[in-house]
């Protein structure tokens, strides 16, 4: 069964989620700015030092996460580096989200559950996984100590490209993470609206129901590779491609 259907309220939703998590909600204060976008949001574009790549993902230089996202009058958006992980539980099914509308790019989308990007840190290049672990603290109050590293299966790289509404949007070689354990949920609802576990027998008849849009990149993963790698969570290792750059279509 699925756990629930998506409400317009996080508050409503983790209410009826409580009986699968053993924590209560974090409710971290809203405070709006001109444009909509919250002010952490907003600090974010110019604090975030994220990093260029070239095409095989070589890492040249680095940027801020404002001047990663914005979009060229010639429609082209620097090519940086990004992860997504996709979140199960130990039953097998997948943590789905709906982007908060505080979102700078993609908001009130729905996506996989966690993604963005590792950063320039103490003059050197972040490591995908605890970039990974440190948003899945931040975004879903995941505690660090139930984010073990050798948990994560990185399975591949997708290159993308997609021009947003035309001001935001995103050029990423992005690293495919999966994780899979009973974790405690405390969504930060700076970046998250809305979310439920969704079982795989489900998410094909559900996806219609959602009441707005997919990220491009989970649409590409969803179409290209996700029931491959959802029907095999008991052996993704031998699955994994981590040397290879993947180029999806994002088609509808």
């Amino acid at each position: 069964m699925l756990v629930r259907r998506f409400t317009s309220s996080l508050w409503n939703t983790l209410k009826v989620e409580k009986r699968y998590l053993s924590s209560e909600p974090s409710k971290p204060e809203l405070k709006e700015i001109e444009d909509g976008v919250d002010p952490a949001q907003a600090a974010a574009l110019d604090k975030d030092i994220c990093l260029l790549v070239d095409e095989k993902d070589n890492f040249i230089g680095t940027a801020t996460k404002r001047d990663c996202h914005k979009v060229g009058p010639d429609g082209k958006v620097l090519l940086h580096r990004a992860f997504s992980v996709f979140l199960f539980n130990k039953r097998g099914d997948m943590f789905l989200q709906r982007r908060s509308s505080q979102k700078v790019t993609y908001p009130d989308y729905y996506t996989n559950a966690c993604c963005s990007h590792p950063l320039y840190i103490d003059d050197k290049p972040e490591d995908v996984v605890t970039a990974a672990r440190r948003r899945l603290n931040h975004e879903l109050g995941i505690p660090l100590d139930q984010l073990d590293p050798s948990l994560f299966t990185f399975l591949t790289r997708v290159h993308y490209h997609d021009p947003g509404d035309g001001v935001w949007g995103e050029h990423e070689i992005d690293h495919i993470l999966f994780f899979q354990s009973d974790v405690k949920v405390k969504p930060n609802s700076n970046e998250i609206s809305e979310y439920c576990f969704v079982p795989k027998s489900e998410f094909n008849a559900y996806l219609p129901t959602l009441e707005g849009p997919i990220t491009p990149w989970f649409n590409m993963i969803r179409r290209h590779r996700l029931k491959l790698w959802w029907d095999n969570l008991h052996r993704l290792k031998e699955l994994a491609e981590p040397d290879k750059i993947q180029k999806f279509l994002n088609e509808k």
